[in-house]
Protein backbone atom coordinates (compact mmCIF):
# COMPACT_ATOMS: atom_id res chain seq x y z
CA UNK A 1 0.00 0.00 0.00
CA UNK A 2 1.57 3.16 -0.84
CA UNK A 3 1.34 6.61 1.23
CA UNK A 4 -0.89 8.04 -1.28
CA UNK A 5 -3.69 5.36 -1.38
CA UNK A 6 -5.64 6.45 1.86
CA UNK A 7 -6.04 10.26 0.06
CA UNK A 8 -6.74 8.16 -3.43
CA UNK A 9 -9.94 10.29 -4.53
CA UNK A 10 -10.25 12.19 -1.65
CA UNK A 11 -10.17 16.15 -1.90
CA UNK A 12 -10.78 18.81 0.86
CA UNK A 13 -11.88 22.26 0.88
CA UNK A 14 -11.54 25.08 3.83
CA UNK A 15 -13.25 28.34 3.38
CA UNK A 16 -11.52 30.66 5.62
CA UNK A 17 -14.03 30.51 8.58
CA UNK A 18 -14.27 26.91 8.52
CA UNK A 19 -11.53 24.32 11.06
CA UNK A 20 -10.28 24.42 14.13
CA UNK A 21 -8.37 27.50 15.53
CA UNK A 22 -6.73 27.93 18.58
CA UNK A 23 -5.41 31.14 20.45
CA UNK A 24 -1.41 30.67 21.60
CA UNK A 25 0.13 32.01 24.46
CA UNK A 26 2.65 34.05 25.05
CA UNK A 27 5.14 35.44 23.79
CA UNK A 28 3.39 34.63 20.25
CA UNK A 29 -0.09 35.41 21.40
CA UNK A 30 -2.22 35.75 18.18
CA UNK A 31 -3.70 32.02 17.17
CA UNK A 32 -3.58 29.33 14.93
CA UNK A 33 -5.37 27.97 12.62
CA UNK A 34 -5.09 24.83 10.90
CA UNK A 35 -6.48 24.48 7.54
CA UNK A 36 -5.76 20.91 5.67
CA UNK A 37 -4.50 18.36 8.42
CA UNK A 38 -4.35 14.05 8.50
CA UNK A 39 -7.63 13.68 10.34
CA UNK A 40 -9.01 15.84 6.75
CA UNK A 41 -6.85 14.92 4.44
CA UNK A 42 -6.43 10.60 5.27
CA UNK A 43 -2.37 11.94 4.62
CA UNK A 44 0.17 12.59 6.75
CA UNK A 45 3.02 14.09 4.71
CA UNK A 46 2.25 17.33 5.38
CA UNK A 47 -0.75 20.18 7.19
CA UNK A 48 -1.21 23.22 6.29
CA UNK A 49 -2.69 26.49 8.44
CA UNK A 50 -2.65 30.06 9.21
CA UNK A 51 -0.47 31.87 12.42
CA UNK A 52 -1.34 35.26 12.96
CA UNK A 53 0.71 36.93 15.59
CA UNK A 54 0.00 39.65 17.75
CA UNK A 55 1.57 42.89 17.02
CA UNK A 56 4.83 43.50 19.06
CA UNK A 57 4.46 39.32 19.61
CA UNK A 58 6.88 36.81 18.65
CA UNK A 59 7.31 33.34 17.99
CA UNK A 60 10.41 32.08 19.98
CA UNK A 61 13.23 30.51 18.75
CA UNK A 62 13.46 26.90 17.64
CA UNK A 63 13.89 24.54 15.13
CA UNK A 64 12.34 21.34 13.79
CA UNK A 65 14.02 17.71 14.48
CA UNK A 66 12.79 16.03 11.68
CA UNK A 67 10.27 18.11 9.56
CA UNK A 68 10.69 20.51 6.77
CA UNK A 69 8.34 23.73 7.39
CA UNK A 70 7.71 26.18 4.50
CA UNK A 71 6.31 29.99 5.53
CA UNK A 72 5.04 32.66 3.20
CA UNK A 73 4.43 35.96 4.53
CA UNK A 74 0.49 36.47 4.38
CA UNK A 75 -0.01 40.01 5.11
CA UNK A 76 1.35 41.96 7.87
CA UNK A 77 5.16 42.87 7.98
CA UNK A 78 7.56 41.33 10.54
CA UNK A 79 11.21 39.70 9.87
CA UNK A 80 12.15 36.46 11.04
CA UNK A 81 15.68 35.44 12.23
CA UNK A 82 16.97 32.14 10.40
CA UNK A 83 20.17 30.87 12.59
CA UNK A 84 20.66 34.49 14.12
CA UNK A 85 20.33 36.27 10.31
CA UNK A 86 17.37 38.82 10.04
CA UNK A 87 14.93 38.79 7.02
CA UNK A 88 12.37 40.80 6.64
CA UNK A 89 8.95 39.64 6.06
CA UNK A 90 6.28 41.54 3.83
CA UNK A 91 3.39 39.55 2.14
CA UNK A 92 4.61 37.27 -0.60
CA UNK A 93 8.09 36.52 0.95
CA UNK A 94 8.95 32.82 1.24
CA UNK A 95 11.06 31.07 3.51
CA UNK A 96 12.17 27.11 3.45
CA UNK A 97 13.55 26.03 6.85
CA UNK A 98 14.71 22.17 6.97
CA UNK A 99 15.33 20.51 9.86
CA UNK A 100 17.62 21.50 12.37
CA UNK A 101 17.28 25.16 11.26
CA UNK A 102 16.39 27.89 14.29
CA UNK A 103 14.48 30.30 13.28
CA UNK A 104 12.12 32.68 15.72
CA UNK A 105 9.50 35.21 13.50
CA UNK A 106 8.85 38.86 15.38
CA UNK A 107 5.81 41.28 14.66
CA UNK A 108 7.57 44.67 15.41
CA UNK A 109 4.56 46.52 14.01
CA UNK A 110 1.08 47.56 14.76
CA UNK A 111 -0.98 45.37 12.68
CA UNK A 112 -1.60 41.46 12.96
CA UNK A 113 1.71 39.58 11.24
CA UNK A 114 -0.14 36.40 9.14
CA UNK A 115 1.74 33.49 8.39
CA UNK A 116 0.31 30.24 5.82
CA UNK A 117 2.48 27.83 6.92
CA UNK A 118 3.09 24.22 5.73
CA UNK A 119 4.84 21.48 7.87
CA UNK A 120 6.16 17.89 6.36
CA UNK A 121 5.55 15.72 7.92
CA UNK A 122 2.40 16.61 9.49
CA UNK A 123 2.31 17.90 13.55
CA UNK A 124 2.31 21.20 13.95
CA UNK A 125 -1.66 21.63 13.68
CA UNK A 126 -1.39 18.84 17.11
CA UNK A 127 1.17 21.59 19.15
CA UNK A 128 -1.26 24.41 18.18
CA UNK A 129 -4.14 22.42 20.06
CA UNK A 130 -2.15 21.01 22.87
CA UNK A 131 -0.22 24.41 24.15
CA UNK A 132 -3.56 26.40 22.60
CA UNK A 133 -6.90 27.24 23.79
CA UNK A 134 -10.07 26.52 21.63
CA UNK A 135 -10.88 29.80 19.22
CA UNK A 136 -14.08 30.87 17.25
CA UNK A 137 -13.77 32.99 14.37
CA UNK A 138 -14.69 35.92 15.17
CA UNK A 139 -14.24 35.52 19.19
CA UNK A 140 -12.36 38.87 20.85
CA UNK A 141 -8.91 38.01 21.83
CA UNK A 142 -8.91 36.82 25.37
CA UNK A 143 -6.11 38.19 28.02
CA UNK A 144 -2.47 37.07 27.42
CA UNK A 145 -1.45 34.04 28.86
CA UNK A 146 1.37 31.76 29.66
CA UNK A 147 2.44 28.62 28.54
CA UNK A 148 1.83 25.59 29.97
CA UNK A 149 4.48 24.46 32.63
CA UNK A 150 5.59 21.59 30.77
CA UNK A 151 5.32 23.24 27.14
CA UNK A 152 9.42 21.82 26.75
CA UNK A 153 7.88 18.35 27.44
CA UNK A 154 5.53 19.09 24.56
CA UNK A 155 7.32 20.67 22.51
CA UNK A 156 10.71 17.40 22.50
CA UNK A 157 7.22 15.08 22.37
CA UNK A 158 6.17 17.08 19.29
CA UNK A 159 9.86 17.12 17.32
CA UNK A 160 10.54 20.68 18.41
CA UNK A 161 14.30 21.23 19.54
CA UNK A 162 16.86 24.32 20.41
CA UNK A 163 13.95 25.92 22.05
CA UNK A 164 14.45 29.06 24.31
CA UNK A 165 12.18 29.79 27.62
CA UNK A 166 11.66 33.02 26.51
Amino acid sequence: MSKLDACRGHAVIMQPNEGPSYWQPKPANGYSSPKLFPELTKFNGFSMGYQSIAPHSNIRAHSHTDQVELQICFSGRGYVLINGKRHDLVPGTACFIGPDVTHEIFNDREEDLVQLWVIGPAGLEDFFKTIGRDRAHGDTAPQNFDRPDDVAAIERDMGFDKTVAN
